[in-house]
C-alpha cells in the first residue's frame, strides 16, 4: 500500500528516526577529522562530476592526483606549488586565530612582488653574496607596508578589512601592470609586459639540476617553526587565541587590541611578501604580470583545512598543491578544462564548512517507535 507523501513526511516528523542534538561542547576528534570527510567528499563529488561529463570517474581521478606526482619532477613540482600556499597561509593563520580577517593576501604577495622586484632590477648588472637578502627582506616589508594599509583603517576608522584588503588586490595588481608594461619593461624585450632577467645574486638556488624546486622552501619551514613556537610557546599566541575567542574577554583581560590588529597584519603580510619573492626569484627570475595563479585566495582554503595548526597547513598545502598540477596534467591527457582545479578547490571549502556542522551537533539514529 502506497502512502501519500504528506503522510511519509508526518511519519518522518512524528516517529523522528534521526534527529539533530546539539553537543554539550565542540567535539575535539570531529575538528581533526573534518578535514578528512571534507576531503573525502570531494573525491567523491569530483568523481561524480567526471562521470556527468562523459570521462570514467577513477581514470580520471588517477591522472588528477596521482599521475601529477608519479616522478621526482612531478613531485618537485608539488613541492613547488606547495610552498607559496604553505607560506600565506601560516601568515593568514595569524590573522584568523586572532578574529582579523585577511582576505587580501594575493594584493599582498604582488606588492611584496614588485618590491622585490624592484630592489632585483637595480642589482640586475651586479653580483655579491648580499643582494639576495636584501631581495628577501625587501620582499617582507613590502608584504608588511601593503598590509598595514587594511589594519590601521580598521583600527583607527573602524573600516571592514574583508574589504579593504580584497580590493587592494585589484589594485596591486593594477601597479604590476603598469610597471611591467612602462618604466620596468625590458627594453630587449620586443614590449612583452616583463623586466629584466635578474642577477644570478638576486634568484633562490635550485636545489637540484633539472628542477625548479628552490630554496624558498625553507623560508616556508621556517615559518611553520617560528609560527608553532609562537602559538604554543610565547604569551603573544595565548593573546591571538583569547583575542579569537572574544575579544570582550581580551580587552577585559588587559590586552591591547590595535596593536593585536596590526601586528597580526604585519605577519600575514610579511608571510605574504616572502611568498611573492619566491615566486619571481626562483625559476622564472623576473617579473611579469601573473605573478601568482591567486596563491593568496587558495592560501585561505589551506589554513582552514589545516585547521590553523603550523602542522597541519603543511599537509593542507599539499593536498591544495596537487589540484594545480592535476588541473594541468587532466586538461593535456583527457581535454578536461583547466578551471577544474578550481572546481576542486571550491569543494574542499564547500564540504568542509558543511563538515563542521559535526562540531557542534551529532546525529542521532533513534528508529521508528513501536
Amino acid at each position: 500500500m502506497k502512502l501519500p507523501l504528506r503522510n511519509l513526511a508526518y511519519l518522518w516528523e512524528e516517529e523522528k528516526l534521526i534527529k539533530i542534538v546539539k553537543r554539550d561542547q565542540p567535539s575535539r576528534a570531529i575538528f581533526f577529522l573534518t578535514p578528512i570527510l571534507a576531503i573525502f567528499l570531494t573525491l567523491v563529488a569530483g568523481g561524480l562530476i567526471f562521470f556527468i561529463l562523459g570521462f570514467k570517474p577513477f581514470e580520471a581521478l588517477k591522472f588528477f592526483f596521482i599521475v601529477p606526482i608519479a616522478d621526482m619532477y612531478g613531485f618537485s613540482e608539488l613541492l613547488l606549488k606547495a610552498t607559496p600556499l604553505c607560506l600565506i597561509a601560516i601568515g593568514l593563520s595569524f590573522c584568523f586565530k586572532s578574529n582579523n580577517w585577511n582576505i587580501g593576501a594575493e594584493g599582498q604577495l604582488t606588492f611584496g612582488a614588485i618590491v622585490s622586484g624592484g630592489v632585483a632590477l637595480l642589482f640586475y648588472d651586479q653580483e655579491g653574496f648580499y643582494i639576495l637578502p636584501i631581495v628577501i627582506i625587501a620582499g617582507a616589508i613590502g608584504g608588511m607596508l601593503y598590509a598595514s594599509i587594511p589594519a590601521i583603517l580598521k583600527t583607527y576608522f573602524n573600516t571592514n578589512e574583508i574589504l579593504v584588503s580584497l580590493m587592494l588586490v585589484y589594485v596591486s595588481k593594477l601597479i604590476l601592470d603598469y610597471l611591467v608594461v612602462g618604466p620596468w619593461s625590458n627594453p630587449e624585450g620586443f614590449n612583452f609586459p616583463e623586466t629584466r632577467q635578474f642577477s644570478d645574486s638576486a634568484r633562490l638556488p635550485l636545489l637540484a639540476e633539472g628542477l625548479r624546486i628552490h630554496a624558498g622552501i625553507f623560508l616556508a619551514l621556517a615559518a611553520v617553526v617560528i609560527s608553532w613556537f609562537i602559538f604554543y610557546k610565547t604569551y603573544l599566541g595565548f593573546q591571538m587565541k583569547v583575542s579569537g575567542f572574544s575579544l570582550k574577554t581580551a580587552k577585559y583581560a588587559g590586552y591591547k587590541g590595535k596593536k593585536m590588529i596590526i601586528l597580526v597584519f604585519l605577519i600575514s603580510g610579511a608571510c605574504a611578501g616572502l611568498a611573492g619573492v619566491g615566486e619571481i626569484t626562483g625559476p622564472i627570475g623576473q617579473l611579469h604580470r601573473e605573478v601568482s595563479p591567486d596563491y593568496g585566495f587558495t592560501a585561505i582554503i589551506v589554513a582552514f583545512l589545516g585547521r590553523l595548526h603550523p602542522v597541519g597547513i603543511i599537509f593542507a598545502s599539499l593536498i591544495v598543491a596537487i589540484t594545480y598540477l592535476g588541473a594541468e596534467t587532466a586538461q593535456i591527457f583527457m581535454q578536461i578544462p583547466k578551471y577544474t582545479g578550481q572546481v576542486f578547490q571550491g569543494m574542499i571549502l564547500f564540504f568542509l564548512l558543511a563538515s563542521d556542522y559535526l562540531l557542534f551537533f551529532k546525529i542521532k539514529f533513534t528508529g521508528f517507535k513501536k
